[in-house]
């Protein structure tokens, strides 16, 4: 009995199989042009996207390498507005930005431009480019949050500055950034006399970057803050 059950049972999981192919085939039938339309724009598309990377962003990418080599030696020496708008035969970073654009180098380049409008001292420069600076690098992109944070400060907005540190000190953390941003966002709550925050940020640093150089004196921070909350 239970064998003849068995048996009813895995005929009628077949006819089940059976009935969902013979329903698929139908659709397949009935809409045979839709399907094939829709894998050919697939195709198109595809080949299209291939194509325009192969034949036209690498060669572009290639030459926008080539064109930012000056601009980061004169980046290097200093000689920043060479660096930024180039020497007259060769190109500046803002013209690598306009004349390459959605290259990596020209990201690259707006990284470049916002530090080096930021060390000539044109704050507001620097944070439009390195906003528009696409961050998916791990040290880079920390330090460009940490440089918008520092030209905030410059400009007297700590708020915007302590925001923009704790993205930095968020970004990918490393041994390297984090301890960085971390001591400076502890600085300026310290200034905003948010002392308890201040604490915990140094307290971060001390253990869990107790190797960094802001591990160094970081007794004698939190030794201040505490004394500051008391």
């Amino acid at each position: 009995m239970a064998k003849n059950k068995k048996h009813s049972k895995g005929e009628k999981n077949i006819e089940a199989v059976e009935g969902a192919l013979s329903k698929t085939e139908q659709f397949i039938e009935n809409n045979q042009n839709r399907i094939f339309w829709i894998v050919g724009v697939i195709v198109v598309i595809a080949a299209g996207y291939i194509g325009y990377t192969r034949f036209i962003m690498e060669p572009r990418e290639q030459s926008a390498r080539a064109e930012i080599y000056m601009a980061e030696r004169y980046f290097e020496k200093d000689s920043l507005e060479k660096a930024l708008y180039g020497d007259g035969m060769y190109l500046g970073f803002k013209d690598i930005i306009s004349e390459y654009r959605f290259t990596k180098t020209a990201n690259l380049a707006r990284y470049y431009a916002g530090i080096s409008y930021f060390r000539l001292g044109y704050y507001e420069d620097a944070i439009d480019h390195l906003k528009s600076y696409r961050k998916r690098d791990q040290i880079l992109g920390a330090l460009a949050y940490g440089a918008i944070g520092d030209a905030y400060v410059e400009l007297g907005q700590k708020d915007n500055a302590l925001r923009y540190y704790r993205r930095a000190y968020r970004h990918e953390p490393n041994k390297f950034t984090t301890p960085i941003f971390l001591f400076k966002a502890a600085q300026v709550n310290e200034y905003k006399e948010d002392y308890d925050k201040a604490l915990e940020l140094y307290k971060k640093i001390r253990d869990e970057y107790h190797d960094s150089r802001e591990a160094r004196d970081i007794e004698k921070y939190i030794s201040r803050a505490k004394a500051k909350i008391n």
